[in-house]
């Protein structure tokens, strides 16, 4: 892994942008393999603060970039994006392992020059998205499931940066998953929701305004599903992390 001193501990590092969110179903496979865990809580800065204190690359073993609310284009209302994403270009340009979670798929996007925009349909609920056929390439490419049913919550896309790889699509939303080389993953969906999660989204001021959208299922739906709905999304994002760990030579 490129970094000057590589510690027996696993460092982990969270990009949060939703207070109360908490880090998910990955709280069991951190503490499986006792790793330590810091986080930037981006959602208790003032939205005008442009310089941020983020953690020096070689002290991150892993990170992982969680949703919000916001958009990466909301620079003029949320000034530190400009700092998040500017880490985040360096970070992977490391090649360090990262992987990026609704809004964090397309910060990533973005902070490599790709394009975030509205995408054509609100996506929001249990929604089932499907693997892509992907060529043969030199570089390992992540098993992303022939259809997995993961909570989606957003209402942009992102376009692919240069060299990603597109693994995964639905019907609201052609651009789902991508990987680029072994140690970026990034999803559109939320693999991390649990039951506490899903709550907390539907407590979003802007749900209400989407009700009623194609793709929008109503709360009742969206809650009130069993446990062992978030189970595969679960285990999806534990193998993810263990890809990027394996692909940035720390495993």
């Amino acid at each position: 892994m490129n970094q000057t001193t590589e510690s027996t501990v696993l460092r982990v590092h969270f990009f949060q942008h939703i207070q109360g969110e908490g880090l998910g179903s990955l709280d069991g496979w951190l503490a499986i393999h006792a790793a330590q865990v810091s986080c930037t809580e981006f959602f208790a800065l003032p939205p005008d603060q442009a310089q941020v204190e983020l953690p020096e690359i070689a002290q991150v073993d892993l990170l992982v970039i969680m949703g919000g609310a916001m958009s990466v284009n909301d620079e003029s209302d949320y000034a530190w994006l400009v700092s998040e994403k500017v880490w985040i270009r360096q970070y992977i340009a490391q090649g360090k392992p990262v992987v990026g979670l609704c809004l964090g798929a397309q910060l990533i996007a973005s902070a490599l020059g790709a394009t975030v925009k509205r995408n054509l349909h609100s996506e929001i609920g249990w929604w089932p998205v499907q693997r892509v056929a992907v060529q043969p390439h030199n570089t390992p490419i992540f098993e992303f499931p022939d259809q997995l049913v993961p909570l989606s919550w957003h209402g942009d896309t992102f376009e692919l940066p240069a060299g990603a790889v597109l693994l995964a699509e639905s019907e609201a939303c052609p651009h789902q998953a991508y990987q680029l080389d072994a140690h970026v993953l990034a999803f559109q969906f939320h693999p991390e929701s649990t039951p506490t999660n899903a709550r907390l989204f539907a407590e979003d001021e802007d749900y209400q305004q989407m009700v009623g959208g194609q793709y929008v299922q109503p709360l009742a739906e969206i809650i009130g599903v069993s446990y062992q709905q978030f189970v595969a999304p679960n285990q999806l994002l534990e193998r993810a992390v263990e890809f990027v760990l394996a692909g940035a030579g720390r495993s």
